[in-house]
């Protein structure tokens, strides 16, 4: 195992760990804890260590660029709704899990946040320095 694997599997389990909780679905199928009020909360933006951790512990990563920055390069996974096309596309945003969304360099993606959060997600972040940091700190793009 490598030293980042390591920092970065040791960031998911802090960061995973000091959630308030889960519903029950949710945290039996990522081993997170539960509160009695039943809701996951995430802080509201993460570092890119602390997205690629929630990432591979199962998160749900959104990426709100436009189709060209997507085609461009992106995080492996990441499902692409263009941050004009959100609130059209809310369904498509899974409730039972957590949610990263991310972005170029970070600001459209604080943006995409607060519309998931002002349409009742609670477990939702917004992932710092965007998919330029993601790159340039040397995490898995397709291209």
């Amino acid at each position: 195992m490598h030293w980042r694997d390591i920092v970065v599997l040791g960031s998911a389990l802090v960061l995973l760990a000091s959630c308030s909780g889960a519903p029950a679905s949710e945290a039996s199928a990522m081993n997170l804890p539960q509160s009695g009020a039943g809701v996951m909360t995430l802080p509201p933006s993460v570092n890119i260590s602390k997205a690629a951790a929630l990432r591979d512990a199962g998160a749900f990563m959104l990426d709100v660029r436009e189709p060209f920055e997507y085609a461009e390069y992106h995080m492996p996974g990441a499902v692409l709704i263009p941050l004009g096309e959100l609130t059209g596309r809310l369904n498509e945003v899974p409730k039972d899990r957590p949610v990263v969304v991310v972005c170029r360099s970070g600001n459209r993606s604080q943006v995409g946040r607060n519309i998931l959060k002002q349409a009742g997600f609670t477990a939702v972040t917004s992932m710092d320095g965007g998919m330029r940091a993601w790159r340039n700190a040397g995490l898995p793009v397709t291209q």
